[in-house]
């Protein structure tokens, strides 16, 4: 029998992994680190360091290659092939590394609930996880910025820049955009907006820039060009207020 455990480990600061984390790592038989290529090595590249800062035996970490996602198919078709493709990733490094049985774990970037497909992934192999939550890229932005996330009595929209270009949330002026691939504000009505950007957040090359929509927009569509092309990849995120 399998049981899995789905850590949230933050968004790149070794720190925001919490007690509970560090407890259910260690209770694991068997610990998963997906590599998604190397333009994402820095990703890998932590998980690893917080198996060597926390795991008093490494012998039980196994990594194994996520598949991808085809971008030429229809976006929801390929995202749930490519859940279909990752779950039997999962199986088949579980049936050779635990034939047994035991606990297994995986490594979350941030934290499981929030627009992340572990979750998901778990339900296709019939498999119900023990959660523990990690810190989120939406409250480090906020704690990088130094500022609360919703007005007083005020709903918070979090979607995705996908969405954003359909339009801006009705009902609501806050809206946290995440999973964009580059520039969806550029489709809302920039008069009256603030916009609050981070990339890489928690770790060592975070960017932050942070004013009115109108006159920093550009500045961080350059700036994050300049950062994907010198990094190979991008994280990033934003909270618009109007």
């Amino acid at each position: 029998m399998i049981a899995l455990d789905l850590i949230g480990i933050g968004t790149g600061n070794p720190e925001h992994v919490t007690l509970a984390a560090i407890r259910a790592m260690r209770e694991a038989d068997l610990i998963l680190l997906p590599r998604k290529g190397d333009e994402k090595s820095d990703l890998a590249d932590l998980r690893r360091q917080i198996c060597t800062a926390h795991l008093p035996d490494l012998a039980r970490v196994v990594e194994f290659d996520l598949p991808r996602r085809d971008a030429e198919t229809p976006y929801l078709d390929a995202v749930n092939d490519w859940h279909d493709a990752i779950a039997g990733a999962w199986k088949a490094a579980i049936d050779t590394h635990l034939p047994g049985g035991g606990r297994v774990a995986l490594l979350v970037w941030g934290d499981p609930s929030l627009y992340d497909s572990t979750l998901r992934v778990a339900a296709r192999l019939g498999l119900r996880p023990r959660v523990v939550p990690g810190v989120t890229s939406l409250s480090v932005l906020t704690a990088a910025h130094a500022i609360p996330l919703n007005d007083l009595a005020a709903p918070v929209v979090i979607t995705t820049g996908r969405r954003l270009r359909q339009g801006w949330p009705e009902g609501a002026d806050t809206v946290a955009v995440m999973l964009d691939q580059g520039g969806a504000f550029t489709a809302v009505d920039a008069e009256g907006v603030t916009i609050h950007w981070g990339a890489y957040l928690g770790m060592e090359h975070e960017a932050l820039i942070a004013g009115p929509l109108a006159e920093v927009g550009p500045r961080i569509l350059e700036t994050r060009a300049a950062l994907r092309a010198r990094h190979g990849w991008i994280m990033d995120i934003y909270l618009l207020h109007r």
